[in-house]
């Protein structure tokens, strides 16, 4: 395996867990939960939900700059002399983390707080402003699979 498969391949699957990931969770996992569960217990749920998920996020968090760093130099030998479409792609993982850290630091903890101290609309509340914010990443997310999948690296 050559330095760019792996790099390259390494840089796929962090995407496609993240990317893919809230997709699953935003036309699967919550329309599945509203019909089977009733709110405290989809509550209890998504607090499960994000203690995991977000573990692979901060994995993928990590392995794109890495792994896209080195795409840069193996592929283009520097950001200067990349394709405008790789520094978009970059500018939008810094949008997509922004609003991952925003929910996990600012609406998770308080997601968190509402379900322990069984305050059940607070909760609902914040997950919907959850719910937006991963719709908003899921969005971003999408524009940059689309744009890598029209401007291949090879």
């Amino acid at each position: 395996m050559t330095a760019f498969s792996l790099a390259y391949s390494l840089h796929l699957l962090a995407a496609l867990t993240w990317v893919g990931g809230m997709f699953f969770a935003w036309m699967i996992l919550r329309p599945a939960a509203v019909t089977a569960l009733e709110g405290p217990a989809r509550l209890k749920l998504w607090v499960e939900v994000f203690q995991r998920f977000f573990v692979w996020v901060w994995v993928a968090v990590v392995i794109l700059p890495i792994s896209g760093v080195g795409l840069l130099q193996l592929r283009f030998s520097g950001f200067e002399t990349a394709p405008r479409y790789v520094q978009i792609m970059m500018g939008l993982y810094i949008v997509m983390v922004a609003l991952f850290i925003r929910v996990q630091s600012l609406q998770l903890p308080e997601l968190r707080k509402a379900v322990l101290d069984e305050q059940w609309a607070a909760g609902a509340a914040v997950m919907g402003r959850i719910r937006r914010l991963v719709g908003c990443n899921l969005i971003v997310g999408l524009v940059v699979v689309g744009i890598a999948a029209a401007r291949p690296m090879f």
